[in-house]
């Protein structure tokens, strides 16, 4: 018989874990790094105490972003105190805030659990690295005013739509009640905001991202397939494919002469298929090889009669991207590109 009285309603409050923080204004990172713990197993459904009272922090199972006491053994995570310099590692020297902290050593069940990947899984270390690079560090840095980039000139506009801007504006105005259960009301709807976006980037890499890269890397593996020098990538369906391809390109130490020049690919709209030079970096305008010349800017019959294949439809004007409406029309046209 299954125990639901008095006794064991009392026993499962006991249960019931506590993070603490600091009250008063709140910040994107600790909104975020309350609503990481409570995605883990062992903060599940945690109640929150905000306060800068030592005493009361001590009651707390697990602290962030007051006290300033880093030490994971005694479930501390402050980043404000001197000669804090943790930085996530992996390449990454941002300082962290206490959003960084509890990702960066809760971050990995996390990830799993959203994503239903098994932890020891190999996706869950990418999508790990992934959201600290496209997420979470921008939070860290803004909170520990570190800008991202050195310059001396004056921003030509101001941005404050970011994450850590809007959570800025849910503190209630400076001439409006302080009052602590509104403020506390406020941030949990702050912590709300941080963790539905946390969560909606984190799906869109787990079931988006992450299988372009695989079509991708499928793509670049048998690549010589298509044509022996390596140079032509033929995917069969469209897929968001330069981001990938280069860091895959660097994990498997593909360089020189072995570098991939053209992608081919149906357009994801038309019914046509593309032809893309590879740029010479992600961002880059130029490309590692662009269509010859006398191409650019050419179209339809024109251009089919210029370069001798059926079904052409146009070359961009700086030789970047051109079209065909055949699968077989683009990859002659990559082929005799290659030889020109």
């Amino acid at each position: 018989m299954s125990n639901t009285g008095p006794a064991a309603k009392k026993q499962k409050m006991d249960d019931v874990k506590t993070i603490g923080t600091h009250n008063g204004t709140f910040h994107c990172d600790e909104a975020l790094a309350v609503f990481l713990l409570r995605q883990t197993a062992a903060y599940k459904d945690a109640n929150v105490k905000r306060s800068r009272d030592p005493a009361v922090l001590d009651t707390c199972d697990i602290v962030v972003d007051v006290g300033a006491i880093y030490d994971e053994s005694k479930q501390r995570f402050d980043h404000h105190q001197r000669g804090f310099t943790e930085v996530f590692g992996h390449g990454f020297s941002t300082k962290l805030s206490s959003a960084g902290l509890i990702y960066k050593h809760f971050g990995k069940e996390i990830v799993s659990s959203a994503a239903g990947l098994d932890l020891i899984d190999g996706k869950v270390e990418i999508l790990w690295l992934k959201m600290y690079k496209e997420f979470i560090e921008a939070i860290d840095g803004i909170d520990n005013g570190i800008a991202p980039y050195t310059s001396q000139e004056q921003p030509k506009y101001r941005n404050r739509t970011d994450l850590s801007s809007r959570v800025g504006w849910l503190n209630p105005r400076w001439n409006e009640s302080t009052e602590f259960q509104k403020v506390d009301g406020l941030f949990a709807k702050a912590s709300q905001l941080t963790g539905e976006e946390f969560l909606g980037r984190l799906g869109y890499y787990a079931d988006a991202w992450l299988p372009a890269r695989d079509l991708v890397l499928d793509g670049l593996s048998s690549r010589q397939n298509v044509d022996a020098s390596g140079k032509i990538i033929l995917f069969e369906q469209f897929a968001p494919w330069k981001e990938h391809l280069f860091e895959l390109e660097a994990e498997q130490g593909i360089s020189g002469d072995d570098l991939p020049f053209y992608v081919v690919y149906p357009d994801e709209t038309g019914g046509n298929w593309r032809i893309q030079a590879v740029p010479v970096s992600p961002e880059s305008f130029h490309s590692r090889k662009a269509l010859p010349e006398m191409w650019r800017g050419m179209r339809d019959d024109a251009l089919s009669k210029i370069t001798g294949i059926d079904g052409c439809i146009f070359v961009h004007a700086s030789g970047f991207i051109g079209g065909n409406k055949t699968k077989e029309g683009v990859l002659s046209l990559a082929k005799l590109a290659l030889e020109m």
